[in-house]
């Protein structure tokens, strides 16, 4: 196995108003590995999908119909900090340095080597999911950060961004108390206010992918009125 193949069960978000490159972009992705791609043509359509979908990492351009790729931007990073590359026609030196100072991960124009493509992408891709080869054993399962996946039995779940770096940071604290501000700090940075009922929902799915009966965790408990701990033995 290659060692960058952890990174292709990661979920991409494709933006862009021109059909043509959307499907040469996901056709791009698709002959290198990736498989769980979406599109989205309008920063409306895209946002709904950011939510749905839940992506590792978006691929944007910056020309939309209804906006542009730095409105989404300062839309996505209020809430996530998730990879975002843009792919744009617009080279001058002031639109990358805005999109930058935005929050982008970096910046390629059109029209671009898809070579170059993906090289930036798993660039991004492991700047932000790095590759850890421990194997974690929690009770019913074992956790393998190295490609965002938990595995139980003979199935293998992936990780969502959210859920990758919440159990990151239970992990990190293991046995430790991690108040609920603490925990939403970590994931959403410090404009988390307002972000527990989206943890509660994380957590959820999570125990939903590491706990034999979720209703009754034995793994990532709740710790009544101050936060969560995730137990793992020999820690």
């Amino acid at each position: 196995m290659n060692n960058l193949d952890y990174l292709k069960n990661k979920k991409i978000l494709l933006v862009d108003d021109e059909e043509g490159l959307l499907d040469l972009l996901q056709t791009i992705l698709y002959e290198d590995g990736y498989s769980n791609i979406k599109k989205a043509k309008t920063m409306d359509e895209a946002l709904n999908k950011f939510y749905e979908f839940e992506p590792d990492a978006i691929i944007l351009d910056i020309m939309l119909p209804d906006g542009d790729g730095f409105q989404l931007l300062s839309k996505i990073r209020k809430s996530s900090d998730i990879p975002v590359l843009f792919l744009s026609a617009k080279d001058a030196m002031d639109d990358q340095y805005h999109g930058f100072s935005l929050g982008a991960d970096d910046y390629l124009t059109k029209p671009f080597l898809p070579k170059d493509l993906i090289l930036r992408l798993q660039a991004v891709l492991r700047r932000t999911y790095r590759e850890e080869a421990e194997i974690i054993n929690l009770k019913y399962v074992a956790i393998r950060f190295d490609r965002g996946e938990i595995i139980r039995d003979d199935e293998i779940f992936a990780l969502t961004a959210k859920e990758f770096s919440i159990l990151q940071t239970l992990y990190q604290n293991a046995n430790r108390i991690v108040t609920i501000d603490g925990l939403c700090q970590s994931v959403w940075g410090d404009a988390y206010y307002g972000y527990e009922n989206s943890l509660m929902t994380h957590i959820r799915r999570i125990r939903e992918k590491i706990e034999k009966n979720p209703s009754y965790p034995e793994s990532l408990i709740t710790i009544k009125g101050l936060g969560y701990k995730l137990i793992v033995e020999g820690r």
